[in-house]
């Protein structure tokens, strides 16, 4: 039964796509507004007539919930850590270009002779 509901959504996803083509002296903001209730449709039949759907909804419902248990970290925290990660790329950034001209002297001005 699941899959008889999938292919009608199938069916309605494709027929607002086909309108958006075969109505094409219709104004672009109808045409638009096919496309959007064939997804829509489909969406809603898939979401919430199918098995796959429910449990979907379930992992949706799960997922939202974990997330409220987040601890976010404060506006004080977020600029501290900001601060450090730009500090810390920006000694990383020094250290690179350092081992880069150091190499390149050693490289080209010492070993190669070029100048």
């Amino acid at each position: 039964m699941d899959r008889l509901k999938f292919i009608a959504a199938l069916v309605l996803l494709a027929a607002g796509i086909a309108g958006f083509y075969v109505f094409a002296d219709l104004p672009s903001v109808a045409r638009g507004a096919l496309v959007v209730v064939g997804v829509l449709a489909a969406g809603g039949i898939s979401l919430f007539a199918t098995e796959a759907g429910a449990k979907f909804r379930e992992f949706a419902r799960g997922t939202v919930a974990e997330v409220r248990k987040v601890v976010w970290p404060s506006r004080k925290e977020t600029i501290q850590s900001t601060l450090i990660v730009f500090a810390f790329v920006t000694a990383m950034a020094i250290f690179l270009w350092l081992v880069d001209k150091t190499l390149e002297w050693g490289l080209y001005d010492l070993i190669l002779g070029w100048k």
